[in-house]
């Protein structure tokens, strides 16, 4: 399938979907919780810390692509139901908007796990209605909460298109750090998976 953003025809469905809920004349903005924070593989305008409410950052997605493969899973990123999520939020300038959701779904939606939702973001500016990439509780990949141990011998094995487990979540516990933002259950993680994989 062609994914030149300019060929309607060639857009998967649920891109197509969700391009006729936007204005076209307006800048989007994109929540980013995990890789996409210091991997956004996407032009912006600019970028500003922001704040989901009613979702979390949970590893509670089986990677069989990206950060592992079928045979050896890996753990990466959604959006759960319950609680808050500190992240970052990118504005898309109106003209670059169409090429940057081919990207996106080319990279967040190849099994569909997620489910595409614009959701307010509170910035220190103000609240904007971002994109955000939700999981799908009824997908096959997704594995709800995983205890410590579990979590971290997945984290351990995978390894996929995009890179190592281990990196992804470094990278992320890393990125968090430098927007001064804590999360303890994160750097347990790393700790216990730096453990099993030395």
């Amino acid at each position: 399938m062609s994914s030149d953003p300019a060929d309607p025809a060639a857009k998967p469905p649920s891109l197509a979907a969700f391009e006729r809920t936007l204005e076209t004349d307006r800048d989007l903005w994109v929540f980013a919780y995990g890789s996409l924070m210091w991997d956004p593989g996407f032009v912006y305008a600019e970028h500003c810390p922001a704040l989901l409410r009613g979702y979390h950052r949970s590893f509670c997605i089986a990677s069989v692509r990206h950060r592992g493969t079928a045979e050896r899973p890996g753990l990466v990123f959604g959006l759960d139901h319950g609680g808050s999520c500190r992240g970052v939020a990118f504005r898309v300038a109106a003209p670059a908007i169409a090429e940057v959701l081919a990207q996106l779904w080319q990279r967040e939606m190849v099994s569909h796990v997620y489910r595409p939702k614009r959701l307010p973001v509170r910035l220190s500016s103000g609240t904007v209605v971002a994109i955000a990439f939700v999981v799908d509780r009824s997908h096959p990949q997704y594995c709800g909460r995983l205890d410590l141990e579990e979590a971290a011998t997945r984290i351990c094995q995978g390894v996929g298109g995009r890179g190592r487990n281990l990196d992804y979540l470094s990278k992320t516990v890393e990125h968090l750090r430098q927007l001064g933002i804590a999360d303890h259950g994160l750097e347990a993680l790393l700790r216990q998976v730096m453990s099993c994989c030395g």
